[in-house]
């Protein structure tokens, strides 16, 4: 089966009337997104370009070294971006960095072992890529239910310390539920995955011309890998984050 893809300059310039038809419903609806948009469009087009081009090299001189500082580049930028999200935890970078970096490794490990993966630039980088994207976006939503659990919950955290309680055993409720909300998306997706969706790299396989049988063994790959990596994430990030809401002497700060 040979398929043949090709976006010109004027199909890309027409998609940008969906990104306009965006901007007209924040319009419409008053929401203030559309500098966002606008900017997040922008930068998307300018940061995909970019990358292309630095794909491009890499696959080209298909070196193991540089291979592996593109891995790091990856975990370095989805770690900054759930450190952003964390809403003034402390130590939000290194916590990122220890789950992403964790999970990545892990899930790259099990893929290039199993055979599943060879350690190529044109595999590895785009799995990373998944794997770094999804951790980080389930870092975030922990670091929120965490904020927000802590915050809610204040008071009966309180009454555990007062009653002889740990910080470990005052917090863990909230720690097991934030593990769990971070799971979720990865979770409920892979519950859906063919009934309401077709994941990215099982259509960018078809498009590509791959039987869509060969594409849904990859595509299986890919979810449970996003399962296991969305959860040692969010395990990692909960525990270490939890005890950034004390202070040395285990009092609540929040």
């Amino acid at each position: 089966m040979t398929s043949s893809l090709e976006i010109n300059n004027w199909s890309l310039l027409f998609s940008v009337t969906l990104l306009i038809v965006a901007m007209l419903v924040d319009y419409k609806e008053k929401l203030g997104l559309g500098n966002d948009i606008f900017v997040a469009g922008i930068r998307a087009v300018i940061q995909l370009f970019i990358i292309g081009y630095v794909l491009r090299y890499i696959l080209e001189i298909d070196n193991d070294l540089i291979t592996f500082a593109m891995v790091l580049f990856i975990v370095f930028n989805a770690s900054y971006n759930a450190h952003k999200r964390s809403e003034g935890i402390n130590r939000s970078f290194t916590i990122s960095a220890t789950a992403i970096g964790t999970g990545t490794a892990l899930s790259l490990i099990v893929l290039v072992f199993s055979g599943a993966i060879d350690w190529t630039p044109a595999q590895i980088v785009p799995i990373t890529g998944m794997i770094a994207s999804n951790a980080m976006t389930a870092i975030g939503i922990t670091y929120r239910s965490l904020n927000s659990k802590f915050s809610d919950q204040r008071q009966q955290v309180l009454e555990k310390l007062a009653l002889g309680a740990d910080k470990k055993q005052a917090s863990m409720s909230i720690v097991r539920e934030s593990i769990k909300t971070g799971m979720a998306p990865s979770i409920d997706r892979t519950k859906t995955v063919g009934l309401v969706s077709l994941p990215g790299m099982m259509a960018g396989l078809i498009f590509a011309g791959v039987d869509p049988v060969e594409a849904i063994r990859y595509q299986i790959v890919v979810m449970f890998m996003l399962i296991s990596v969305t959860s040692i994430a969010s395990f990692i990030a909960s525990y270490m984050a939890y005890k950034e809401y004390y202070n040395d002497r285990n009092q609540l700060t929040v």
